[in-house]
């Protein structure tokens, strides 16, 4: 997936490599240009999970795509506009990143195994309560390599662990 590199993060060069093509000025104004406007541009839109999930379905990685002002994932199983309609074809997979991350803390806790989800008012669903919480435990699911596995049938998330661990989402 493509990312957008903010102006802070980009690396000018001291001197030149070679001549300009087109004048710094001029380069500047043409970004400007085609600049998103408004709330709905990408800078503005953030996926959390981009590139954690998988389709239980057929195995491959979701798409992030907006819906309805919120982020959420798909899999469209394969399927493009230039592909023939196959009647044999699952349904299209959609899940929203708000019913997914209420349920990673429970998920994290039965991925290390350091013991079970806290049970108690909530019927034994643990729920993430910061920002910060959820953060942590997105960048320790990248720095292991793991993969979260949506089935649509069963409304489960699962680790793609040797000892795979399930919550129910929705």
């Amino acid at each position: 997936m493509a990312r957008w590199n903010l102006p802070a993060g980009w690396v000018i060069s001291a001197r030149p490599a070679h001549p300009a093509l087109v004048g710094e000025a001029d380069y500047v104004a043409a970004q400007d240009v085609s600049a998103p406007r408004g709330t709905a541009g990408p800078a503005t839109r953030r996926y959390l999970l981009a590139g954690l999930l998988r389709c239980g379905t057929c195995g491959r990685r979701l798409e992030s795509a907006w819906s309805n002002g919120k982020p959420a994932y798909r899999c469209r199983h394969g399927y493009t506009s230039a592909t023939r309609p196959d009647p044999a074809r699952p349904k299209n997979l959609y899940v929203r990143e708000d019913q997914i991350l209420p349920r990673l803390a429970a998920l994290a806790i039965l991925h290390t195994g350091r013991g079970k989800p806290a049970s108690g008012r909530n019927g034994g669903r643990a729920r993430m309560t910061a920002p910060a919480q959820t953060a942590h435990l997105i960048d320790q699911l990248r720095s292991q390599g793991a993969s979260l596995i949506y089935n649509p049938a069963a409304k489960t998330l699962r680790t793609d662990a040797q000892e795979p661990a399930a919550v129910s989402i929705g």
